[in-house]
């Protein structure tokens, strides 16, 4: 998730944990706690493209981080806090490296939870940034924030906080499911036979929904808004996995489609090839759009080795996602 909701949700964990014997402190660490497993974004500025994806949302984002880390923290707060609970701030930086993952497995891109087994948790219920988890959340936090540290009401907006935004996570999987019918059902009445399908909902919202459907030769991508009255249609993207064919044996190359899971696609533009995430989608709501949100330029270097480049984005691609989200929520 983002920043802000990592700062709110380890906030509102460590006020749960020390929140009556600190007070606003209890809250200040575990924001630090819920924000420094994304410091290993950090390593993007010194390893290559393939390494950096592979390393996001790793072991600063599984148990093990958290078991390791969680002690070493609290012995350095319980030395220069006047509150001198070893156990108390371990448990309070435990829980706020843990519950950082939890909250990470219900997006796209998941968490690796348990490394360092190669296994990447990913619910796909939730989009990184999501208004309406959030700001109920961060409101009751403040709240919360205001009262004294032994008042029931502080206890009361802060349960409250949690109860309602891990409500709202609950509800997510009830919608992706509702979603996933409605997108199979397409399929069966349009008679396109497929091999696997994956949906998430869209940016910022889980009112509006999307599916990548696997056939042999292409993938289909189709969006599902609850309150549409037109039937789910789906836009073709071939493969293309030929062009790549004389990198298949290639060691980055292999390491980029295992990332992906498979769900890539290759366009072709004048000479330059590019790599394709289908995971998380496009920056259009509109069918047949190709600009995807994550697309790598290929470099092929003179020593048989070669390169990925992420492709620049544009402030004004953005903007224009929001206008046409807004309009796709609303229904077909």
């Amino acid at each position: 998730m983002d920043s802000l909701t990592q700062i709110v949700l380890g906030a509102a964990v460590g006020e749960a944990v020390l929140g009556k014997k600190v007070g606003n402190r209890a809250m200040f660490y575990g924001a630090i706690a819920g924000t420094i497993p994304d410091l290993d974004v950090i390593s993007s500025f010194f390893v290559d493209t393939v390494t950096a994806l592979e390393v996001h949302r790793g072991f600063t984002h599984s148990i093990l981080f958290s078991i390791l880390f969680a002690p070493i923290f609290g012995f350095i707060i319980a030395k220069i806090d006047s509150y001198k609970s070893f156990k108390g701030w371990t448990l309070l930086f435990f829980w706020g490296f843990f519950t950082h993952p939890i909250l990470d497995a219900h997006t796209t891109w998941g968490t690796q939870l348990f490394w360092p087994f190669d296994i990447r948790l990913a619910f796909k219920t939730i989009f990184v940034i999501d208004p309406l988890y959030t700001l109920p959340f961060l409101t009751f936090l403040i709240l919360a924030m205001f009262q004294k540290k032994d008042s029931p009401k502080r206890q009361f907006y802060n349960r409250t906080g949690l109860i309602v935004s891990s409500s709202y996570l609950a509800l997510t999987f009830l919608l992706k499911g509702l979603a996933f019918v409605q997108f199979t059902n397409a399929l069966e009445q349009q008679k396109i036979s497929y091999q696997e399908i994956e949906t998430k909902p869209a940016p910022m919202n889980t009112v509006l929904w999307s599916a990548n459907v696997k056939r042999e030769n292409d993938f289909l991508i189709g969006s599902y808004s609850f309150f549409d009255q037109s039937e789910i249609t789906y836009s073709s993207y071939p493969k293309n996995h030929e062009l790549i064919g004389h990198l298949m044996d290639n060691e980055k190359m292999r390491r980029m489609i295992h990332i992906s899971k498979g769900w890539f696609t290759i366009t072709q533009k004048e000479e330059e090839l590019f790599y394709n995430d289908l995971r998380f989608g496009l920056l259009s709501t509109k069918e047949n759009a190709n600009n995807f949100v994550f697309q790598y330029k290929i470099i092929e270097n003179n020593d048989g080795t070669i390169n990925f480049v992420e492709t620049k984005k544009e402030i004004a691609d953005g903007k224009q996602l929001l206008i046409e989200l807004w309009d796709r929520v609303k229904g077909n």
